[in-house]
C-alpha cells in the first residue's frame, strides 16, 4: 500500500478483523465478508460527512451482501498495494474500481463486471489543447491509466490518489491527468470551469468487478451470482445512472 504496515502490526488488525467476523457469522448464520474500498475515488466510492463509506460502490456493495446472504464489513485501504493485501488476507473482497486485466487475473479472481468498460480520459486546464496528452500527464499510482502512460510518448508523474493528480493539473505541475470517464466527469463538475477535456479517449481494461482470492471461489461465484441477478432486474442499469448519470454505459 502508501504506506508500509509493520508484519505485527497488520497480522494483528487481521486478527480481530477475523474475529469481528466470525462474531457477526455465528450471531446471523450469514458468512461475514470484509470489503475493501478506497474511500477517495468518487463517484466510486469516498467518505462522506461522517466519515463513512458512500458513494456508487458502497450502494452496490450493500445490494450485493443482502442478495448473495452475506454479512459485509467494509475496510477502508490506500489504493497502491491493495490487490498484495488483499492476497494476504487483510480483507476478503475488494469493491473498489478494479479494472478487469490479464496481469490483474494472473494474481486474483474476478467476478462478471459490475461496470462496462468505460474510456479513460485526459483532463486538462480549460484552454488547453490536445497537444498536452503528450506532455507531462499524471496518473493514480499502480493505476491502468498510469501503466498506459508509462508506454507512451507521455512523461508519467504518479500520484497516491485521483484528487492529488487532479490537483496537480490545476497546480500546473502536470500538463493534463488521465483518469476514468466518470471520476473525470466529477472532477469537470467540481472545477468551476478551470478543468476540461482534451485528446481522444483510451480504453482500457475489460469493465470493472469485484476482486477476490483465487482460493476463495464460494465467495465469487456468490458475489457473481448476485451481479447477474442485478442486471436481470435492472437495479444495476439504475444504479449505474444513479451515481454517473444517463450517458454513462450500462448493461
Amino acid at each position: 500500500m502508501g504506506q508500509n504496515i509493520p508484519m505485527p502490526r497488520l497480522l494483528c488488525a487481521a486478527a480481530l478483523l477475523v474475529l469481528a467476523a466470525a462474531s457477526l457469522a455465528c450471531s446471523s448464520g450469514s458468512p461475514a465478508v470484509r470489503l475493501a474500498t478506497e474511500g477517495a475515488y468518487p463517484p466510486y466510492n469516498f467518505l462522506n460527512a461522517d466519515g463513512e463509506v458512500d458513494g456508487f460502490e458502497r450502494e452496490l456493495g450493500d445490494a450485493l451482501c443482502r442478495r448473495a446472504d452475506l454479512q459485509c464489513i467494509w475496510v477502508t485501504d490506500a489504493w497502491e498495494g491493495m490487490i498484495a493485501n488483499l492476497v494476504a488476507g487483510a480483507y476478503d473482497a475488494l469493491l473498489t474500481g478494479v479494472r478487469i486485466t490479464a496481469e490483474r487475473e494472473a494474481l486474483i479472481d474476478f467476478t462478471q463486471p459490475y461496470l462496462p468498460s468505460s474510456p479513460s480520459v485526459y483532463v486538462a486546464r480549460a484552454g488547453a489543447d490536445d497537444a498536452v496528452t503528450g506532455g507531462t500527464v499524471a496518473a493514480q499510482v499502480g493505476t491502468v491509466q498510469a501503466g498506459y502512460l508509462a508506454q507512451s510518448n507521455a512523461t508519467l508523474v504518479e500520484y497516491a490518489l485521483v484528487p492529488e493528480a487532479v490537483a496537480a493539473v490545476l497546480r500546473g505541475e502536470a500538463e493534463a491527468a488521465l483518469i476514468d470517464l466518470g471520476v473525470g466527469l466529477d472532477a469537470l463538475a467540481g472545477s468551476g470551469g478551470q478543468l476540461t477535456l482534451v485528446g481522444p479517449a483510451v480504453r482500457l481494461g475489460a469493465g470493472v468487478g469485484v476482486g477476490v482470492r483465487e482460493s476463495d471461489g464460494w465467495l465469487r461465484d456468490r458475489l457473481d451470482w448476485a451481479i447477474a441477478s442485478m442486471k436481470d432486474d435492472g437495479s444495476l442499469n439504475a444504479l449505474i445512472t444513479k451515481w454517473f448519470g444517463p450517458a454513462a454505459p450500462t448493461f
